[in-house]
C-alpha cells in the first residue's frame, strides 16, 4: 500500500469502494466488511499478477482503486468456482 502512495485509512476507504463496485458488477451480495477486505486483498492479488506479467500498476489512489476492483472481481470469480 505504501507503493501505491496511500495510507492505511485511505486504503480501507478505497478498498471498500473497490469491493462495492466489484460486488455490483459481479452481482454478488456481501457486507461492508467483506467489500473492504475484497478491495484490499484484491489490490494485493492484482498487483502480484501484474508483477508476474512485468506490467507496472498505476500509482496513487486511482491506480489502487482500479487494481482493487479488478482483483476483487477475480476473487469473487474464484470464490464462485470453488463453491461449485
Amino acid at each position: 500500500m505504501e507503493n501505491a502512495g496511500v495510507g492505511w485509512i485511505a486504503a480501507i476507504i478505497i478498498g471498500g469502494i473497490a469491493g462495492w463496485l466489484a460486488e455490483k458488477v459481479m452481482s454478488s451480495n456481501m457486507g461492508l466488511l467483506m467489500n473492504i477486505l475484497l478491495g484490499i486483498v484484491g489490490a494485493i492479488v492484482a498487483n502480484w499478477l501484474l508483477g508476474l506479467l512485468h506490467i507496472q500498476p498505476l500509482a496513487g489512489w486511482l491506480g489502487y482503486l482500479i487494481t482493487g476492483f479488478v482483483g476483487a472481481c477475480i476473487l469473487i470469480f474464484i470464490g464462485r468456482l470453488i463453491r461449485r
